[in-house]
């Protein structure tokens, strides 16, 4: 996936023939790993759930360890059944992806992976036989309904859908409860199941979403080889000297490896962050609360993969949302680093003296990591290649600089755990992308964006009130549902909304992706909650109390780039001038 896409980005610009189908070759590849970190995050029982069975009684966790694991097994099944109708039929067709290669070899994966994460599902339901007997039954339950029980009878339907509801809150993956509901509503609506499974493939076959994985590659092989460390060391060299100057350095670092997961930020800085900003007179709680906050800034920014996702769904010009998003991510990171400022001075922070050498060796050592980001920026907008090939070309010379060049990332057994972790956290993502919209897909035939704006229409007449809706509504989908399956189940919502409202679709997308970094912070589902929970070993009640008042912060910024549009328009306006 990462060498194709750099060799026709070379061939095009020597006007060399490249290579036939590499295109097509690289959307494939983009299903198999998806389906292949499907199954190691299942097999790691990794898949993202809402998480909040943490909080029931002990006694109570292992039934709803095994309830959740019956729904698992059943819907996954379900998919897996949907996935063979849908091979089935592409078989019988005799298509074909290039020549000699049927089209149908590369969906079994589907097949394959959706069985796979089933029986992980029973395995990992319980320690004990009776346990995983008990899940083993939801392999059945989907013969049940397909066969036995009559399409569209009476009560099946809310019945199934509460059951639903319950064992989402105990734990059930997401990408299981769009899966859930997407199959449901077909199965009331006579719709063939096989739709989910076209739907995630119509996705992931898509030509710029390889781009996901190719930037999450690139962020692996920098944190793995140390690029953090390194550039910590520029940006407290820069920094140091300011009252607050290692919070301002903590949200720097954060807001630049945002496109590589807010998860691998906390989880591979908490442990050099916070003790330095507590051994430079920070109070524990505000470290934690800085960093776990900084994990999810610079959303907005180039390159970041669910500002990238919501271009390519919403078909918002890249350049355009980038271009206006400039102020608006400024000033949320600006006021971050303010509140770092202020407890700095408060708490009588250590300050380091500037040292023009130490700032001049540490960017020297750091250049080719510093580079990168410019290697990105140009690879996206200066008009050399497709947004694959650049994140292609980023990931490509990530791993060249971190092998070859620093010598941190090994060929051996770390080399293969950076592509086993990051295809873990790309299948949970990919596979949460794909059966959400075959949960859009319905709602789109069920009519519901067409009579929403019309309910919208007649009870909201003011602009101003629409758009403090929305932001409680964005808020509230935050707190629930994970970003990538938001921006594919929200998105076809709000759009038309927004365009009744006068509403430029630049300034739309801005408020909708600021929202939901809020929701990285948000209970119940705020993965940056958990992630630092666990990562610092102390109760959610504290993590949450130590983030708290920066997720007011951040409220306050986003109201901010709600009621005044110059933030995103007057730097949109000067880039098409120009």
């Amino acid at each position: 996936m990462t060498v194709l896409p750099v060799i026709e980005m070379a061939a095009r610009q020597f006007r060399w023939s490249g290579i036939p189908g590499s295109a097509i070759v690289v959307q494939q590849l983009t299903l198999w790993i998806g389906m292949l970190g499907g199954m190691l995050a299942s097999r790691s029982d990794r898949l993202l759930g809402l998480s909040s069975s943490s909080f029931l009684p002990e006694s109570w966790r292992g039934p709803a360890k095994v309830l959740s694991g019956t729904a698992l097994a059943a819907v996954s099944t379900c998919l897996a059944w949907a996935s063979y109708l849908f091979v089935t039929s592409e078989r019988d067709s005799g298509s074909y992806l290039l020549p000699g290669v049927p089209k149908w070899t590369a969906l079994s994966i589907m097949l394959i992976g959706f069985a796979v994460i089933a029986l992980r599902a029973v395995s990992h339901a319980s320690k004990s036989w009776k346990g995983r007997a008990v899940a083993a039954l939801g392999l059945f339950i989907p013969a049940l309904i397909g066969f036995v029980i009559p399409v569209g009878t009476v009560g099946v339907l809310p019945l199934s859908l509460t059951a639903l509801l319950i064992v989402s809150v105990l734990g059930l993956p997401i990408f299981a409860v769009f899966g859930g509901l997407a199959l449901l509503l077909f199965w009331n609506a006579g719709t063939p199941a096989a739709s989910v499974p076209v739907e995630m493939y119509r996705l992931v076959a898509s030509p710029l979403l390889p781009s996901i994985p190719l930037f999450t590659l690139a962020g692996y092989f920098m944190v793995q080889g140390g690029a953090t460390v390194r550039l910590l060391r520029v940006f407290t060299a820069l920094f140091s000297w300011i009252p607050g100057g290692l919070a301002i350095a903590t949200v720097a670092i954060c807001t630049v490896f945002t496109f590589a997961g807010s998860g691998l930020t906390i989880l591979s800085l908490g442990g050099l962050l916070v003790p330095m900003l507590v051994k430079t007179r920070y109070p524990e709680n505000f470290s934690i609360g800085l960093l776990t906050s900084s994990g999810s800034l610079g959303l907005l920014f180039p390159t970041s993969i669910p500002a990238i996702l919501y271009c390519v769904y919403s078909r918002t010009p890249m350049p355009r949302l980038f271009t206006g998003a400039i102020l608006p991510e400024l000033l949320m990171v600006s006021c971050v680093a303010a509140v770092g400022i202020y407890m700095g001075l408060k708490y009588g922070a250590v300050r380091e003296r500037f040292v023009p050498r130490e700032a001049a060796a540490a960017i020297w050592k750091a250049k080719w990591e510093l580079a990168l980001p410019v290697i990105m920026v140009v690879g996206l907008f200066g008009g050399f290649g497709t947004l694959t090939e650049a994140a292609a070309l980023t990931a490509f010379c990530a791993f060249v600089v971190e092998v070859f060049i620093y010598r941190n990332l090994k060929l051996t057994r770390v080399y293969r755990e950076v592509f086993i972790e990051c295809a873990t956290i790309v299948g949970g993502i990919l596979l949460i992308m794909g059966v959400a919209l075959g949960f859009t897909n319905y709602l789109v035939y069920a009519e519901v964006p067409a009579k929403l704006i019309s309910w919208v229409q007649t009870h909201v007449e003011s602009k101003y009130l629409f758009l403090l809706l929305l932001n409680g509504a964005l808020l509230l989908v935050g707190a629930i549902m994970d970003i990538f399956a938001a921006i594919l189940v929200v998105v076809p919502l709000i759009q038309p909304l927004a365009a009744v409202y006068g509403i430029d679709p630049v300034q739309m997308g801005v408020i909708f992706i600021a929202n939901l970094e809020l929701g990285y912070l948000h209970p119940p589902v705020g993965i940056n909650l958990f992630l630092s929970a666990y990562r610092f070993k102390k109760p959610m009640g504290t993590i949450i109390w130590a983030t708290l008042p920066f997720l007011f912060i951040l409220m306050g910024t986003v109201l901010l780039i709600t009621y005044v549009p110059w933030l995103t328009t007057a730097p949109l306006h000067w880039w098409l001038d120009k």
